[in-house]
């Protein structure tokens, strides 16, 4: 690198880590800096930049993380093209960042749209095109910018679906580390879950003064824009944020306890072989003979580690493959992507694109 050009980036880097000076900013800095740094997270890192508030935030921290502390991070935005003008904002967020050398890559969502599910489906597609870039640029963890607010928001939307503890506790500040693809490697990281909305925005208009509006986020058609309402009034009628947040890390403290043994009956109960690349596992007659909860966790693990599915089986396909199980006169099922089949007093656990053990 040229030295004029190594000059500029050098004055870039101080001129971003000046806001850390910045008392508010400061703080949330040092509570950023101290996660990743508990966390011993090895190799190079991956921001998903949407283009958000949030996000923006989070590749500021980032980028003054990375510089501090000689760590390649790279980032991500992902065009889904679900809006006319999608494209542009792409190109006007990397012009944007690029002046802060910050080298965002665009990752372009193509072939056909959805028509109805647009955001599960829209959730679904981000994270396939995140994995599948960083198994090519060998990068074993994603920082995701979720707040407070959001995991709030996904706490009412799975408890009206009628989620189960796990559901109900996966996207909490203790578990704030999930596996995004047990068969690839890569983890999620939410370094922000325990930041509000306000405070991010404030660090977004301080240091860029620039981020991208979605529209959807003002759209009632869709049910997470009305969740987010429907919180402002339930703080008129005293559910605040503080009660809220202590129920859910009440809830989350039994579903590690759960945790524990679903992680006991796994090791006692099952046993996994990979052949070309794939998990098989065979599970014995004493895996079911455990507490229902423990059953249902341990069977949803499995499915996605053989499956590599990024989401579990939903919960009511859950329960159904595990009635026919006890029923004694399952034979075999097709599940997430496995087959489960029944062999004697075993039952073989395996991709349905690969061939049985």
């Amino acid at each position: 690198m040229k030295k004029k050009s190594l000059n500029a980036k050098k004055t870039i880097h101080k001129n971003l880590q000046k806001h850390l000076s910045n008392p508010k900013i400061k703080v949330i800095y040092k509570n950023f800096e101290k996660l990743l740094i508990n966390k011993k997270i090895s190799g190079n890192l991956a921001v998903a930049v949407s283009g958000g508030p949030d996000s923006l935030a989070l590749t500021f921290l980032a980028k003054c993380y990375s510089t501090l502390n000689n760590i390649k991070i790279n980032y991500y935005h992902l065009d889904h093209g679900l809006r006319v003008n999608s494209e542009k904002e792409a190109k006007t967020l990397k012009l944007k960042l690029s002046k802060y050398d910050i080298n965002c890559k665009i990752l372009k969502w193509k072939g056909k749209k959805p028509k109805t599910n647009v955001q599960a489906i829209a959730r679904k597609n981000r994270y396939n095109l995140l994995i599948n870039q960083c198994v090519k640029d060998k990068i074993k963890t994603i920082l995701i910018a979720h707040h407070i607010n959001d995991l709030y928001e996904n706490f009412l939307l799975r408890l009206l679906r009628g989620s189960g503890l796990k559901g109900l506790t996966s996207f909490s500040s203790v578990n704030s580390e999930a596996k995004l693809n047990s068969n690839k490697n890569i983890s999620i990281l939410r370094p922000l879950i325990d930041q509000d909305k306000k405070s991010l925005l404030y660090i977004v208009k301080f240091v860029f003064n620039f981020y991208l509006n979605d529209p959807s986020n003002d759209n009632l058609d869709f049910k997470r824009t009305r969740i987010r309402n429907l919180l402002n009034n339930l703080k008129n009628e005293g559910l605040d944020e503080k009660k809220l947040k202590l129920t859910i890390n009440n809830l989350t403290q039994s579903s590690i306890a759960i945790d524990y043994y679903v992680k006991k009956n796994i090791k006692l109960n099952s046993n996994f072989t990979k052949v070309d690349n794939k998990f098989k596992c065979i599970i014995n007659k004493e895996f079911f003979e455990n507490p229902k909860e423990v059953v249902f966790r341990s069977m949803g693990e499995i499915l996605q580690k053989i499956s590599g599915n990024y989401y579990a089986a939903r919960g009511k396909s859950m329960m159904n493959l595990l009635r026919r199980i006890k029923s004694k006169k399952f034979n075999k099922m097709t599940l997430s992507g496995c087959i489960i089949e029944k062999i004697n007093n075993s039952w073989i656990i395996y991709d349905e694109k690969s061939k049985k053990i």
